[in-house]
């Protein structure tokens, strides 16, 4: 099919199928702001830069302690990754379960973590560690069933063509470097991100769309958001996505807006994308409540996009190493009741998340399976078989009145093969 050069054409194209199956990727936020590491608990510390030449006294005066005169730009001498292993990063990401990553290709402070013609001096190639991170990770996860995917900042806080004339910024920086980027490194996913201050229009981002849906070596299978003008989120584009549960720019709430296509939310394991150490545990997610927020998006019928904020070094904090692989001993157990699944039902059951596939149906329970659990939204027929993923006690079917029941037997803790939450197969 040839997409036209409007939103009415380009917002028919269906959604990838692989996205849609893939319901669990990895965010990373890495880069320069990796080196101070820092901002007022609850803000973003990617955007030290910005909070630094703003209004943030919290920034101000932590950077005038520690690094005293020096510029956001002088941070690049200490952006070493010196311990950076991207087949280290790509094995964890598989073994969390991932199917897919969104790396920071750049940030709204316009520094490229990729070797590029358009940012001169202003690229991990040129400067700093002098590598090519898009492309040692993209050759680590060619290695596992982790799709390669990028994040791409649409406009830079400080760029002098920005400041001047945003509209023609984009047409002679920005597209020409989205162009190369997407034709070198063949992302799947395209997750683009500060469009808020104009209009699709100014961004030209139906132009852009129709070179990525026609002409791209990537046409068939990338997936794009829709963050391409600050009219666009929760309307327009690729899948719709989330950010803290909010939609943005005055949309409304998540489930007003996106339960017609796939969509994304996006999150730390703490508040902030970035590294930011004045974090502490209590900050942090648990990780079963980084699994329950994955059920509860799905059975919605959305992918969770978890980040993590590695530091300056290259290391993955162990927290956040840790959060991943507990999420991926449970999939490993209940992914069968994750991964392909489409959604059962838009009514909601406390403590219980629906999901469906290949005729069968998936309730997950947020506690222990002792006793007896109603599950309102399935109908009780006498055919009806159900069994846990993670243990084989036989589970009893009841009828109540007229809803499934289902009964388990005493199980001890101790035998079962996973923890946090319970997935159940029903089929009949």
């Amino acid at each position: 099919m040839v997409y036209e050069n409007n939103w009415g054409s380009l917002n028919a194209r269906p959604v990838p199928q692989w996205f849609a199956d893939a319901k669990f990727g990895i965010f990373i936020h890495w880069g320069l702001y990796s080196v101070p590491a820092f901002t007022k608990k609850g803000d973003y510390a990617e955007w030290y830069y910005q909070q630094l030449l703003g209004d943030n006294q919290t920034v101000k005066d932590f950077h005038r302690r520690v690094y005293g005169s020096a510029k956001y730009e002088d941070f690049v001498s200490g952006f070493k990754a010196e311990l950076f292993d991207a087949d280290q990063w790509a094995s964890l990401f598989q073994r969390a379960g991932a199917k897919y990553i969104n790396f920071v290709s750049k940030h709204h402070d316009g520094f490229c973590m990729y070797k590029t013609d358009y940012a001169w001096n202003w690229n991990s190639w040129d400067v700093g560690p002098h590598r090519d991170f898009l492309a040692e990770l993209k050759a680590a996860l060619a290695k596992t069933d982790v799709r390669f995917g990028v994040y791409h900042s649409v406009y830079e806080w400080f760029h002098p063509l920005y400041l001047k004339n945003p509209e023609q910024y984009a047409l002679e920086h920005l597209h020409p470097m989205l162009k190369e980027l997407i034709t070198k490194y063949e992302p799947a996913t395209l997750f683009t991100d500060g469009e808020w201050d104009h209009p699709s229009s100014v961004w030209h981002s139906t132009e852009f769309l129709t070179w990525l849906y026609n002409e791209s070596p990537v046409k068939d299978y990338i997936v794009p958001n829709d963050r391409w003008g600050k009219e666009t989120r929760g309307r327009l584009g690729g899948n719709f996505t989330t950010e803290y549960g909010i939609v943005g720019n005055g949309v409304g709430a998540i489930e007003e807006v996106v339960l017609d296509r796939p969509f994304e939310e996006c999150r730390g394991i703490g508040r902030s994308f970035g590294l930011n150490r004045a974090e502490t545990t209590e900050d942090y997610l648990s990780a079963k409540e980084l699994i329950e927020t994955l059920c509860d998006l799905v059975s919605k019928g959305g992918n969770f996009l978890l980040n993590v904020g590695p530091a300056a070094d290259g290391t993955i904090p162990v927290i956040m190493e840790e959060r991943l692989l507990q999420m991926g001993d449970w999939l490993r157990v209940n992914g069968e009741a994750i991964y392909g699944t489409r959604v059962y039902s838009k009514k909601t059951q406390p403590g219980v998340y629906y999901t469906q596939k290949d005729g069968a149906v998936y309730a997950i329970l947020n506690r222990f399976p002792f006793g007896e659990v109603t599950l309102n939204e399935i109908p009780f027929t006498p055919e009806a078989k159900a069994r846990l993923l993670c243990h084989p006690a036989p589970v009893k079917t009841a009828d109540d009145g007229g809803r499934l029941k289902l009964v388990f037997p005493a199980i001890d803790p101790e035998e079962m093969a996973c923890g946090y939450l319970y997935a159940v197969k029903i089929t009949t």
